[in-house]
């Protein structure tokens, strides 16, 4: 089975923010660097789980949330000067990606969700 685009892209945002991130100093690096990564992996974690679940509203509707928080986050790394702006805009991108994947799976399980309750 392959890995919907949604988890291909959060796992490529890792791959490609974790190195980032591990490298801040060490006084960002144990605070606002640490919270970034639980948090990439948590929202990997719950797509994967609402993959297989078979009520994956409830799961997926938590992560809009969840993505405004690393977008925060992102935006935090900025004003402090820890990142450049090319990789601020490029991992805001990223995050932007998955949100318009998330809006987009959030929809589909709702249309899914009334038809069901109208058969």
């Amino acid at each position: 089975m392959s890995d919907l685009p949604i988890i291909q892209k959060t796992y490529d945002l890792i791959k490609w923010y974790v190195p980032i991130l591990n490298r801040l100093p060490r006084d960002h690096k144990l605070l606002l660097a640490n919270r970034i990564i639980t948090e990439l992996y948590n929202l990997l974690d719950v797509l994967i789980v609402a993959r297989y679940a078979k009520q994956k509203l409830i799961y997926l509707e938590s992560l809009n949330s969840k993505l405004d928080i690393l977008r925060y986050q992102t935006r935090l790394l900025l004003e402090f000067n820890l990142i450049k702006t090319e990789r601020y805009e490029y991992a805001q991108k990223l995050l932007n990606d998955i949100g318009i994947d998330l809006g987009g799976w959030i929809k589909q399980q709702k249309n899914r969700d009334v038809n069901e309750k109208i058969r």
